[in-house]
């Protein structure tokens, strides 16, 4: 059976590392928190949510970075071994199941604009969020806005065997 998913494409800046990601992400966050403009170096990061099983690196090997996250928890972040680019992170809330792919990687990045702005509460003041996309001071219940099919998605791999 072929597979009709949309595929998509991404790299580091020195394109030393080459991933693809199939399908369409759970969701998209366009997060404000402190913590994010200071690792970014900018005002947000947007991040798709993918199942790590979607995930395929076609070429280099990331490097994962253990990194501290306001949450205490941590993150682990896939970055290139030459430009230190960061391509995804695995969140310690979702472990490995999950990766958030950093969409300013892709080849098309405006393919995957924000479902949610989150933590706007610490947003900067000329940022200006955009009318008809949800937005929340801090974090959200997932239920009350991923759109069932991404709801299915994520139970199916929380069920499967940790990544």
């Amino acid at each position: 059976m072929m597979d009709d998913r949309p595929t998509y494409e991404g790299w580091c800046s020195c394109r030393q590392v080459h991933y693809r990601v199939s399908g369409r992400p759970l969701f998209v966050h366009c997060c404000h928190c402190r913590w994010c403009q200071r690792e970014s170096g900018a005002a947000f990061a947007l991040n798709a949510i993918y199942e790590t099983a979607r995930l395929t690196v076609v070429q280099g090997a990331p490097r994962i970075v253990d990194t501290p996250s306001e949450s205490g928890k941590g993150q682990r972040i896939a970055r290139c071994p030459t430009c230190q680019v960061a391509l995804w992170s695995h969140y310690a809330g979702a472990g490995e199941r999950f990766a958030f792919i950093r969409v300013g990687t892709l080849a098309d990045p405006d393919a995957m604009p924000p479902d949610i702005h989150i933590f706007t509460a610490s947003k900067q003041p000329w940022v200006l969020l955009p009318a008809g996309v949800p937005a929340v001071s801090e974090y959200y219940d997932r239920n009350a806005y991923w759109p069932e099919a991404s709801l299915r998605r994520r139970a199916e791999a929380m069920a499967s065997p940790a990544a």
